[in-house]
């Protein structure tokens, strides 16, 4: 066919209205306004505080600590919110770099940022489309649509036909087969590539890491500014002078404010970086480790995730019965047999479904290439189906290229989306002809076409009907000979005896069903969102254990994008299963959950699962398949695509948010523990307990190395059988503001108790107050541990030896001594102080061992 296309002139103007075939980069955030925005969260506003505070004390060693966590935090807080820029970068590196089009009635090869509407394409075989396009002509079009709608079958395309979607091409899809002339309709931001760019913005919802954190942030700044007020008004009162109690107060916020906690957290999620790293997945946002371990719904895509990606024969019909055939991708090695070997009918049935592979083997486009050094993988070149019927048959013995030789084709009929059948002719080595037809049941099963009886295509129809209904995609294979090929050569459809049915499908990976019992075990929901045929979505949720027994037979656990936007789903929250959906309606199907206050983790591959990837709470894209969009709109990237890497980092990070948690019951015990002394000494005679300088040397010994060295525990063994925590439950929630209270409460009474003691027998009553606190304070962050005596992180009893020479150096360094105003006590008196870092391990180890009973408890039920 003949396409003059656009003359050059009228594409320069076009191009000029237009503008260039790009997607348009959305408008970035000022650098100032990041720091800005990263400088408002609640904690930093308090560690700000702090600074001032701890300045006006003039402990400078502590304000710079707090400057570095500052400045570090505020750091990697901007870097990462350029993600989102890169994901649209990545779309535009998607087009085609060069395209062939007509203009001024000759065949052109232009760059794709200058084709225009109204360009006329050419396409052909492994052609990435450009833009958005309507089919003018076509022949045997085959296109790969899975990257935008998630459909693993590819599509037809045809200008004959009534579906208007199957004359129309979109921007990103790729060609498979055949060739086409098209039209250009959309280009740059109007195509479907743009329309899927401009709803990959960067998210404006906090992590539940960030929310909890915001929460104790205003908690502690209240909270602890009114207890150190409070002190400075009883001391006030008790005549101390005004600059000594001031001075007294500012050192309480500080001790009292766990500084050390963004550094505590930045450790812990690095660390959880590492390890999942070492587990197959890479993190590009670090606040991402945490939130995986609040996830409580996991909504994945299909193809590639759940299953291989790959197209596969399983089952061949024949009327003689049904062998299976068994392997993995298109790798020509596996397992063919008859469903029933002890039939008496099983050797006929292997016979029967050989002369249908061979069918299958010569009536086919398709090619499989071998693995290279760059593909470790048999993969395909051509229709993935057509690729799958090549393995099976060489899986039954069959070898395509000595078939080729014996019955080399003389004459073809192509695919096409009317007929829905491929029909060849080939010739033998006694002169006649062999014809083999393979297409769509409804079209193959045809009376006017084979001359089998009615009784068995009725029976072969419902076999297909059944396998269909599991999931199958279903061609129905025949065969004739000819003295002569008949002319036309359609006229070789009629007269043919069936061969029976094959059943292809994307076969689920073999780690999908414990991937998927993993997740409910512990307590996450596991959500199926794809763009393939409801069928094959539903009968892969059932193979894997997302829809269960009890399930499948309540027609609202699965849902199509049809009924979507006919309104027919009232509540998104309560499907298991969405089937043929949009890049728009997976996006509204995780906002539904998140509007549920559920925090959502999504996994995909593809272009259209870039915006879900985006708007979820956990972005989670595949390595190998995934598309650069996948990658870069994620948070978390599974290197060898396997399903049971994301479980892995689910466990990572309850192990950091239990971290956290165990750093805050130190931290905020042993803060609560010195203003109770502050608040209680008095009673008890001690009229200034502690000084400022002791008080603010604890805090730096114990919120120091120590605190940070504790968010390098191991998991829990239990982490992964506990339902996640509730996305509305506070950080210190659970119990844990009472467990800080009891820890507290027996820190300040065992501290008390020794330094009254030694005040009573006339010793050094504020030295020993001194070093009990500290010592209870050390005593905790050891009986906390997940297990006490274990090698996995031998930074916390390390970290807890530094500080007790430290602690000593306070009383025998002369220096330290001075500016801290201790002495010497006797040997009898350091006992007194080592007993009270006794009872803080002891009752740290039992809240440790308390807890760890209530968790056990708290087994996950299956959702």
């Amino acid at each position: 066919m003949q396409h003059a296309g656009l003359t050059q002139q009228e594409a320069e103007r076009l191009l000029e209205r237009h503008g260039p075939n790009e997607l348009e980069e959305q408008h970035k955030t000022a650098l100032r306004s990041r720091i800005f925005a990263q400088l408002r969260d609640p904690l930093i506003l308090v560690l700000l505080v702090a600074v001032t505070l701890t300045i006006a004390t003039g402990d400078y060693a502590d304000a710079v600590v707090i400057c570095v966590v500052i400045l570090f935090n505020t750091t990697v807080g901007v870097a990462q919110e350029v993600r989102a820029d890169n994901a649209v970068a990545a779309l535009s590196a998607m087009t085609a770099p060069t395209t062939r089009v007509t203009r001024d009635g000759t065949e052109q090869q232009i760059p794709s940022s200058t084709v225009v509407p109204g360009d006329v394409l050419l396409l052909g075989e492994g052609d990435i489309i450009p833009a958005d396009a309507t089919l003018t002509y076509s022949a045997a079009l085959l296109v790969d649509e899975s990257a935008l709608t998630g459909e693993s079958v590819p599509v037809d395309k045809d200008t004959h036909t009534t579906d208007p979607q199957a004359g129309q091409l979109q921007a990103g899809t790729v060609v498979l087969r055949g060739r086409a002339v098209a039209t250009v309709t959309a280009t740059g931001a109007l195509s479907a590539l743009g329309r899927i760019a401009a709803s990959l913005h960067p998210r404006q919802h906090l992590t539940p890491l960030q929310k909890r954190l915001a929460g104790l942030g205003r908690v502690l700044a209240l909270v602890t500014v009114g207890l150190c007020l409070l002190v400075l008004v009883l001391g006030l009162l008790r005549g101390q002078s005004l600059e000594t109690m001031a001075v007294t107060a500012i050192s309480l916020v500080v001790a009292a404010v766990p500084e050390s906690l963004p550094a505590v957290v930045t450790l812990g999620l690095a660390l959880g970086a590492r390890r999942m790293a070492a587990r197959n997945a890479v993190v590009r946002r670090l606040s991402a480790v945490e939130t995986l371990g609040s996830v409580t719904v996991l909504a994945t895509d299909k193809t590639g995730t759940l299953t291989e990606g790959r197209m596969v024969l399983e089952r061949v019909w024949t009327p003689q019965g049904t062998v299976t055939v068994g392997g993995s991708g298109y790798e020509p090695v596996g397992t063919f047999q008859a469903l029933d070997q002890k039939d008496a009918g099983a050797c006929e049935s292997v016979a029967a479904a050989r002369e249908l592979l061979v069918a299958a083997t010569l009536c086919n486009d398709a090619s499989l290439i071998a693995p290279t050094a760059d593909n470790a993988q048999w993969s395909a070149l051509g229709d993935p189906t057509e690729a799958a019927l090549l393995a099976a048959a060489a899986k039954s013995g069959c070898a395509h290229d000595d078939l080729a030789r014996t019955l080399p084709r003389v004459g073809e009929v192509p695919f096409d989306s009317l007929r829905k059948r491929m029909l060849t002719v080939h010739s033998t080595p006694s002169g006649a002809v062999r014809a083999f037809l393979k297409g769509a049941p409804e079209t193959v099963l045809d009376s006017t076409l084979l001359v089998d009886s009615p009784a068995l295509l009725e029976r072969a129809r419902q076999e297909a009907a059944e396998l269909s209904a599991q999931g199958y995609r279903v061609l129905a294979v025949a065969s004739g000979a000819f003295d002569t090929a008949p002319e036309p050569l359609e006229n070789a459809e009629a007269g043919l005896r069936l061969l029976g049915l094959a059943a292809i499908s994307d076969p689920p990976k073999p780690a999908a069903v414990t991937t998927v019992e993993a997740c409910r075990r512990a307590g996450i929901t596991p959500v199926l969102i794809t763009g393939d045929h409801p069928a094959t979505a539903r009968a892969i949720a059932i193979q894997v254990g997302i829809l269960t027994k009890e399930e499948t037979d309540e027609p609202r656990r699965v849902a199509t994008g049809a009924e979507l936007v006919a309104g027919t789903v009232a509540d998104l929250t309560e499907v298991k299963v969405f089937a043929r959906t949009t890049p728009q309606q997976k996006l509204e199907i995780i906002q539904a959950w998140q509007d549920r206050g559920e925090v959502t983790a999504m996994t995909g591959d593809g272009v259209n699962d870039g915006p879900a990837l985006r708007q979820s709470d956990i972005g989670v894209a595949m390595g190998q398949r995934g598309t650069e969009v996948a990658r870069q709109a994620a948070d978390l990237v599974l290197t060898d695509d396997e399903l049971p890497s994301v479980i892995s980092a689910v466990e990572e990070g309850r192990r950091v948010y239990a971290n956290i948690r165990r750093f805050l019951l130190y931290a905020l015990a042993g803060g609560a523990a010195e203003i109770l002394v502050m608040l209680a000494g008095p009673l008890f005679g001690l009229a200034l307990p502690l000084r400022a300088g002791q008080i603010l040397w604890i805090n730096l010994l114990t919120h120091g190395l120590t605190g940070v060295a504790m968010g390098a525990e191991p998991v829990s063994p239990g982490a992964m059988r506990q339902p996640p925590r509730p996305p509305q439950q506070h950080i210190l929630g659970d119990g844990l503001w009472q467990r800080v209270l009891r820890l507290a409460l027996l820190v300040t009474a065992a501290s008390l108790a020794a330094s009254l003691w030694v005040r009573h027998t006339g010793g050094p009553w504020q030295t020993v107050l001194f070093l009990a606190l500290l010592a209870a304070q050390l005593g905790v962050s050891l009986g906390l541990r997940e297990r006490l005596f274990t090698r996995r992180n031998l930074y916390l009893p390390g970290a807890v030896a530094i500080a007790a020479g430290l602690g000593a150096a306070a009383l025998y360094v002369p220096f330290l001594a001075n500016l801290l105003e201790t002495s010497r006590p006797a040997g009898a008196h350091l006992a007194l102080a080592a007993a009270a870092g006794l009872v803080g391990f002891a009752a740290a180890r039992a809240e440790a061992l308390w807890g760890r009973s209530r968790s056990k408890g708290r087994r996950a039920s299956v959702r």
